[in-house]
């Protein structure tokens, strides 16, 4: 160690650990704790050594302030506390604030319409996801809701889009259908369907009256071709 590590040690030594008669008839410590990790302890006790805050610029404005004085929109200050009380105290401020909205939000909430879309085995056993890519769409326009997906146990070569109107008292007709892909690529008739079948890997919309998908071979083999198309929505 250098002598100026050792002069840094002593005195912090010095500072952080003279005697403390006031605190002799207190339980646990007789010296003042270092003034750092006062503040990290889980507890709710007073700080051993808490801050000095004559000449903060902070507490002299809201002191000096008649209307920010007692305003409930600032959050409190407990300077003899840990951060951690600190921290617990507004936590449950923020879950009060949260809680009324919560309650609003929930109850009006409620299900518009139920579309079963497929039927899984009723076994212990983790169910594969089967449902794939969902992609939501709001046409502001026409006020009508978008929702773009695949079901893989169903067909690997159909994109299924729903669509509501945001007005759940309205509906709109075709509410969903699905597009399938298949093997319309194919050049001739003589080209066989098992061989051009194609399936989606994503679809996005474009914009209010186009879907972009990406899809691929079915078939496995090597250098399968990738096709990126767009569709209208007409």
């Amino acid at each position: 160690m250098t002598q100026k590590d050792i002069t840094f040690v002593a005195d912090f030594l010095t500072e952080h650990f003279n005697e403390a008669p006031e605190l002799y008839n207190r339980k646990g410590k007789y010296f003042n704790v270092e003034r750092v990790g006062q503040y990290l302890k889980d507890e709710d006790d007073d700080l051993v050594s808490p801050p000095n805050t004559e000449g903060n610029q902070w507490f002299n404005f809201l002191k000096n302030s008649t209307h920010l004085k007692e305003s409930p929109l600032l959050f409190p200050y407990y300077p003899e506390k840990s951060l951690h009380f600190v921290k617990r105290q507004m936590e449950r401020v923020i879950d009060q604030c949260l809680q009324k909205p919560a309650d609003v939000i929930g109850k009006s909430v409620h299900q518009a319409v139920c579309m079963p879309l497929y039927k899984t085995s009723e076994s212990e056993d983790s169910t594969p996801q089967l449902f794939k890519l969902p992609f939501l769409w709001n046409d502001k326009t026409s006020n009508i809701h978008y929702v773009l997906f695949t079901i893989l146990e169903n067909s690997i070569s159909k994109i299924h889009i729903l669509r509501r109107h945001t007005d759940t008292s309205r509906s709109v007709s075709n509410g969903i259908l699905a597009v399938e892909f298949g093997n319309f690529l194919n050049n001739s008739i003589s080209d066989s369907s098992d061989s051009r079948c194609y399936s989606c890997l994503d679809a996005h919309f474009y914009d209010d009256e186009t879907v972009t998908v990406v899809l691929k071979e079915s078939v496995e083999q090597e250098g399968k071709e990738r096709v990126l198309a767009q569709l209208p929505l007409s």
